[in-house]
């Protein structure tokens, strides 16, 4: 005989995927679990109170709520909710993301920071260009772990001190950690929002990165030329010579071993082999470097402790669990997204869209830029906004026959950009408030407020602007053809 529960497995595996769902309000009820979420998330941060633990509470309470505007039997509602986070498109990032988590916290553990730290200092840099150097150092970091947030923490930490110590200005220090961490956020394969912006237009990651290149770059060149000029005039007076000593004290060449396993993967990755099998290839070579050099222990890797709540702890355990609540609001996002199609309010917002968009790819990529921006000025975890973004971004790329890595390109530079420039991101917020821990430090050192470096972090703006005159002159722009293939011309329909 049967449990409930197990009748009830029987069901769900012997249903069909629902079609459509009725609700209260037509179009507007289908899309109340996905508006409450960006509700709720821009009222957290508005308050300051934004985390990822609070981010996916409100997912679930959308989506619970989403019940009671249901004309359909909630059965089949719950049913549909399944079907959506059933969808590929989330578990892929999810898999993806834990794999690159992995493989940054292990280049971490190598000293791959403390690497460039130590190639910093010895270049004898000062003022503009100490800041143009940390600029570069950072975006190579960021791209090689994928983590904006962790570029950030490591180069206040280290790198910010050193650059005051030898004339660098405080806002331009700040400003270009912040925008080296945008360029990595933007460019790198492992980064989550490189994962997110190409697993939800079903691209694949290294043709998404071979194809946003050039916009990275772009951006890139005038910014290092403009941390040059403008980063100096920093007061260097007090024990410059002290502070840098013990910065470099701190830094360990042999770290910049970690950037062979770092070119294993975006070697693997550019030449079209699956990310999956890129990062583990990655985390496979590095870890005997670690090992064998002694950077690190194989305990700091994986180790078991009974008394952790864990269990299993080191560098792989905190690579995984760094991302875990990512991964569960991804899926509810997803979810609430495939709500909006069986309700029928992807078909009413595209309509919407289309009456003032008509024929025009220019204006369709305009609509595009706007949602993303709108989104991400709002929400202050940037990838939680790109999430939100990306089904949008999607059907409207999709009626315009828009290629997939176009549409990837505008959701990710968009998304990388601006949540490192509003004073109130999550990243910008999490810099300055470890500037202010390290004054406990330094006594000396000067601390940047979020609304000072906000006109300075020139990756982003540029990044920002260059997508919109894409948008505006369709430059770049490239159509999807019956097979996948990237196409000049719009084909007929």
């Amino acid at each position: 005989m049967m449990t409930s529960a197990e009748e009830e497995l029987a069901r769900t595996k012997g249903s069909k995927r629902i079609q459509k769902l009725d609700f209260r309000f037509g179009a507007f009820g289908a899309a109340v679990p996905l508006v409450f979420f960006v509700v709720w998330a821009i009222t957290t941060s508005v308050m300051k109170l934004s985390s990822e633990v609070g981010l996916v509470m409100g997912a679930l309470i959308g989506i619970t709520l989403g019940l009671f505007f249901s004309k359909s039997k909630w059965g089949d509602y719950a049913q549909g909710l399944f079907d959506g986070l059933a969808q590929p498109v989330g578990v892929v990032a999810i898999v993806a993301w834990f794999y690159a988590g992995m493989f940054a916290q292990i280049l971490q553990v190598g000293g791959l920071v403390e690497g460039l730290v130590w190639l910093g200092g010895i270049t004898g840099l000062t003022g503009g260009l100490f800041v143009a150097m940390t600029f570069l150092l950072a975006a190579v970091f960021s791209t090689a772990v994928g983590t904006g947030y962790g570029t950030t923490v490591a180069f206040c930490t280290l790198m910010y001190p050193a650059g005051i110590a030898v004339g660098a200005d405080p806002v331009m220090m700040f400003a270009a950690i912040l925008a080296g961490a945008v360029f990595g956020d933007n460019l790198a394969p492992v980064s989550d929002t490189t994962i997110v912006s190409a697993t939800t237009q079903e691209a694949d990651v290294p043709g998404v990165v071979r194809s946003r290149f050039k916009y990275s770059i772009m951006a890139a060149i005038p910014s290092t030329i403009l941390f040059a000029i403008f980063g100096g005039g920093g007061d260097n007076g007090v024990g410059s010579s002290d502070v840098a000593a013990s910065i470099m004290d701190d830094s360990n060449p042999a770290g910049l071993i970690m950037l062979l396993p770092f070119a294993i993967v975006l070697i693997l990755a550019l030449t079209g082999q699956h990310l999956m099998t890129s990062l583990t290839w990655g985390i496979l070579s590095a870890i005997p470097l670690i090992v064998f050099t002694s950077l690190g222990k194989f305990a700091d890797i994986i180790s078991f402790d009974s008394e952790s709540d864990t269990v299993i702890t080191g560098a792989l355990v905190e690579g995984v669990m760094g991302y875990m609540n990512m991964a569960i609001l991804i899926l509810l996002i997803v979810a609430a997204a495939h709500l909006l199609k069986l309700g029928g309010t992807m078909d009413a917002i595209t309509g919407l869209m289309i009456k003032w968009i008509k024929n025009s790819v220019r204006r369709a990529e305009l609509a595009i830029w706007s949602i993303v921006a709108l989104l991400n000025s709002a929400i202050t975890i940037n990838t939680a906004a790109e999430i939100a973004a990306a089904p949008f971004v999607k059907e409207l790329g999709e009626k315009y026959k828009i290629h997939r890595y176009r549409r990837a390109n505008m959701l990710d530079a968009v998304t990388s950009a601006l949540g490192y420039i509003f004073p109130w991101g999550a990243p910008v917020l999490l810099g300055w408030s470890t500037i202010k821990l390290m004054t406990e430090t330094y006594e000396w050192l000067p601390v940047v407020s979020p609304t000072a470096v906000f006109p300075y972090v020139f990756q982003g703006w540029f990044l920002v602007v260059i997508m919109l005159i894409a948008a505006i002159t369709g430059w770049g722009l490239r159509f999807e053809g019956k097979n996948g293939e990237e196409l000049k011309e719009r084909p007929n329909d």
